[in-house]
């Protein structure tokens, strides 16, 4: 796996753990958290969302849902 790939996906991992952690956040506040750029966020949101793994119960807003993940590094 190319680095790059390599660092998304630890990137998109370590942001579902802080959601699921957390329960409800804004964007923002996942902006501020990881330190990309609002668009970059929006990016690995929409892959968690795709997986089924968060929702958007309000604009702006995401939390996961109740799907089954494995913790596994």
């Amino acid at each position: 796996m190319k680095p790059s790939s390599n660092r998304m996906m630890t990137r998109i991992k370590a942001m579902y753990f802080y959601i699921h952690r957390k329960g409800t956040v804004t964007t923002k506040e996942l902006v501020e958290e990881f330190g990309t750029t609002q668009r970059t966020v929006q990016r690995d949101l929409h892959i968690l969302s795709y997986n089924g793994l968060v929702e958007s119960p309000a604009r702006g807003t995401w939390t996961t849902t109740t799907k089954k993940v494995k913790k596994t590094s």
